[in-house]
């Protein structure tokens, strides 16, 4: 492991330089890993750990025909190294659990029956595990349970892959059956392609996890854009200038510095008014937010959020309830001049592009 200093605090990380892909390879040599669900994470995790060299096969219910077909589109071949849950889950001794979260508590007595003495069950988010008194997942004593869960969406995990850059992942150990689960445990997680791994625990991983999503990553962020957009729309700006303040050149300019360089580096290189004004006003942000985090947390602390998704998510009527509350969201001005300033923005050739991402996400994958 790699001591980093973050911030002053030190912490312990995993990185290719200390535990190789080849190193990866040799561990897991003997195992079959069936990623159960082609859906979000688990086609990026399959083929990734495919294309480093691993044995994989895929577990996907028929009756869902877009992520059987479009596993069979991705080159899994029914039979081969495409097969219903079930029998995967019979064939696998790593078993990726990577359906949606209320999906695994109907799949799982499936999976619990193919589970073997030795075999190792891997999550993605530790939400099965730690609410198991809501979900009822508890796994055998007699099995690993692991977790790798990368910090980004199936997309990005495929996306940064290919690129050689890699999504940082969190890793954790719930139960040592064998005596050989961190080890697995990190090579899959150098499997799949992270760019480094940190530790935590299943806990830890999902309080963080349903925080991050419900705030900043996602409910926080679109939340604070309507506010913003619908001020300046009141205000007599057009849905071009509203959007372009609010969004594009958050998406398209600062939010790319920050990446790069921090957010520090990002306020000393903008407008001296632009400076001031955000040094005055972050307080301000912080003390108005930070009583709906800690809200936030407890609820999520509690499970109140876990049993929220479980109720939701379960119903039969979901999928048509959720397609309205994302049309909803898609058809609001705001995301309606999204679309069209995204139409706008010039088309930067293959060439250009090559040339400008030269020697910057050119890093092999091990």
């Amino acid at each position: 492991m790699a001591i980093i200093d973050f911030g002053g605090v030190q912490e312990e990380v995993v990185t290719r330089k200390e535990f190789s892909l080849a190193k990866a390879r040799k561990i897991l040599k003997k195992e079959v890993i069936a990623i159960i669900g082609y859906g979000v994470q688990g086609p990026a995790q399959a083929l990734n750990l495919k294309d480093n060299g691993f044995n994989v096969i895929i577990g996907q219910a028929k009756s869902f025909t877009k992520d059987w077909d479009r596993a069979r589109k991705d080159g899994w071949v029914p039979g081969e190294t495409l097969f219903d849950i079930e029998e995967a889950a019979e064939k696998g001794t790593i078993i990726q659990m990577l359906v949606s979260d209320a999906a695994q508590m109907s799949i799982w007595p499936k999976i619990k029956k193919n589970l073997n003495e030795g075999d190792a069950l891997y999550f993605s988010h530790g939400f099965s595990i730690v609410y198991k008194d809501q979900t009822r997942v508890v796994a055998p004593e007699n099995v690993d349970v692991i977790m790798v869960a990368p910090k980004g969406s199936g997309t990005s995990v495929r996306r940064n892959f290919l690129n050689g850059a890699g999504i940082n992942s969190s890793y954790a150990v719930y139960q040592d059956a064998t005596g050989r689960a961190e080890e697995r445990c990190l090579a899959l997680g150098i499997g799949i392609g992270s760019g480094y791994l940190f530790p935590t625990t299943f806990e830890k991983e999902v309080f963080s996890d349903l925080t991050g999503e419900r705030g900043v990553l996602m409910g926080a962020l679109a939340g604070i854009m309507e506010a913003q957009y619908d001020v300046l729309r009141k205000n007599g700006h057009s849905p071009s200038e509203a959007f372009n303040e609010t969004v594009e050149e958050l998406t398209q300019s600062l939010i790319r510095l920050v990446d790069e360089n921090g957010m520090d580096w990002m306020y000393s290189n903008c407008s001296a008014t632009a400076q001031r004004g955000a040094l005055d006003w972050k307080p301000k942000f912080k003390r108005a937010t930070l009583p709906v985090f800690n809200e936030l947390y407890k609820s999520v602390k509690a499970g109140k959020e876990t049993k929220r998704v479980i109720s939701s998510c379960g119903r039969k009527d979901y999928k048509a309830k959720l397609d309205k509350e994302l049309n909803t969201l898609g058809d609001s001005e705001m995301w309606q001049a999204g679309k069209a300033v995204r139409k706008l923005r010039p088309k930067q050739k293959a060439k250009e592009i090559t040339k400008a991402t030269k020697g910057v996400t050119g890093r092999k994958n091990n």
